[in-house]
């Protein structure tokens, strides 16, 4: 019975292991393997043809002006897009948690549906609103006389344009786990607050945002993290254009590996894109245990 017991855990989480092996180990440590060959479509013909070359595509990679110009674009919807999902959906969970009436309850469901559509669909509608000559938005400038945007036929502005609608689709999620993390707030804080007469600004300030510090590091943890990973909306809406200027690391290893069937330099690619992500995080959790200490 005892030998029984010690065994009956690694019952539970064995299914869960050997899918995470099968499906996420295996094909990492196998991709590991890829990028130090010179792995093509004829090397998935014949595996005879697939030679080792060491670093050589890192090194290629490191040094290709399209992957600078993909790593600079990334950084770009990182630094605006990371703040911007944060800052509407933690101003939206605040504001429908405030909120009474059985309407706020609806708003939520109405923010939400964004982040379970379909992101491919999402942005073939969105393409037909950022028609430079049919698109709603510019027709609703023109009647206001404002003239017209190049939402996506400019390179800075298509990418303010893609970030718009990326932090249209990332507020429902963060807003839900933001409203389930407000509602972990002991409510004996606010009667206390109410009692020494603070008003809503100041209850928010300070017991609200402090006792979200937890939920806001998950959330800009994961945000960083999917932000790093761009891909969707380039790849739908622009196809990295126009002239490369919205194109992603993620849509640069995309393109080599399947458009140039580079296999080995976009698996190169790929390890460089997943070190600086793990080196970030890294970074962010330093950051939260100094702010901590």
């Amino acid at each position: 019975m005892k030998g029984s017991s010690k065994l009956a855990p690694y019952l539970f989480i064995g299914p869960s292991v050997i899918l995470l092996a099968v499906f996420s180990v295996v094909p990492i440590l196998l991709a590991l393997v890829i990028s130090f060959t010179d792995m093509d479509l004829s090397g998935l013909i014949d595996y005879g043809n697939i030679q080792f070359i060491g670093l050589e595509n890192y090194s290629n990679v490191l040094a290709d002006p399209a992957f600078h110009k993909a790593v600079l674009n990334t950084l770009f919807y990182v630094v605006i897009g990371v703040p911007l999902v944060l800052l509407f959906s933690l101003a939206v969970a605040i504001l429908i948690h405030m909120g009474e009436s059985r309407l706020f309850s609806a708003f939520r469901v109405v923010y939400y549906l964004p982040s379970v559509t379909n992101v491919v669909a999402v942005a073939v509608v969105w393409s037909y609103l950022y028609n430079p000559t049919l698109g709603l938005f510019n027709y609703l400038l023109s009647e206001w006389n404002l003239g017209t945007v190049p939402w996506l036929t400019e390179p800075t502005t298509a990418k303010i344009s893609l970030i718009l609608l990326a932090v249209w689709r990332g507020i429902g999620l963060n807003m839900i786990i933001f409203i389930a993390a407000i509602k972990g707030i002991p409510k004996s804080y606010y009667e206390a607050a109410q009692l020494d007469g603070a008003n809503a600004w100041q209850q928010i300030w300070y017991i609200t945002l402090p006792q979200l510090r937890f939920a806001i590091f998950f959330v800009s943890i994961t945000t960083m993290i999917g932000w790093l990973q761009f891909f969707e909306e380039p790849f739908v809406m622009t196809d990295g254009g126009p002239l490369d200027g919205t194109i992603s690391a993620a849509l640069f290893i995309y393109n080599n590996g399947f458009k140039f069937s580079k296999f080995g330099y976009a698996a190169a690619g790929s390890f460089v894109l997943f070190f600086a992500i793990i080196a970030i995080t890294l970074i962010q959790f330093r950051l939260q245990n100094k702010t901590e200490s």
